[in-house]
């Protein structure tokens, strides 16, 4: 009955996101026990106290945006708009352009971006602590790590074969993974 409702879960999932969870399936079906282990994950990347829904999903885009060449990415900006965030902060994000980035998107993009790239992340850790405190430091370290576990589950699994353009609002967005 789990299995069941977790396969229709997945399936609806899939619909509302338009993102292809043929691996979480493969998962679910030759290993139930580790998928739903999984699926805490699911229920983790959601984590957030007290940081800004914006500032969140910065982190996140750019935790997808780390491990993945599209899909990921594109579930994370979908994910985004449909939470409420400001397509022109998605697009400053995913172009990482800190200079159209809101203060609270620029600082958890920063951060973000530092911890990615095994960059010196404390003057970014810092500057979060004083915003929002150590909660603050918290839910963006969770927004962004459990952002790189989908895709490299989905990679490991041997499903991550397709890369495509990201989109924000219907329009294509040319995604720099380097900030500028």
């Amino acid at each position: 009955m789990r299995k069941f409702i977790a396969r229709r879960l997945l399936r609806a999932a899939s619909k509302r996101y338009g993102y292809d969870t043929t691996y979480l399936e493969v998962m679910l079906e030759q290993s139930p026990s580790a998928f739903f282990k999984f699926a805490s994950a699911a229920k983790a990347a959601g984590y957030r106290k007290v940081v800004p829904v914006e500032a969140g999903f910065a982190a996140k885009i750019v935790g997808a945006m780390a491990e993945d060449c599209g899909p990921c990415t594109q579930l994370a900006v979908n994910m985004a708009l449909e939470a409420g965030m400001a397509p022109d902060q998605i697009e400053a994000v995913l172009r990482s352009d800190v200079h159209a980035m809101t203060t609270d998107v620029a600082l958890a993009f920063g951060f973000a971006d530092a911890v990615a790239k095994h960059a010196d992340a404390d003057t970014h850790r810092d500057a979060v602590r004083y915003r929002w405190g150590e909660k603050g430091v918290v839910d963006l370290a969770m927004a962004l790590q459990m952002s790189r576990t989908f895709p490299m589950i989905k990679l490991a699994l041997g499903y991550a074969r397709e890369c495509h353009r990201v989109s924000v609002a219907g329009h294509n967005v040319d995604v720099v993974r380097h900030a500028v």
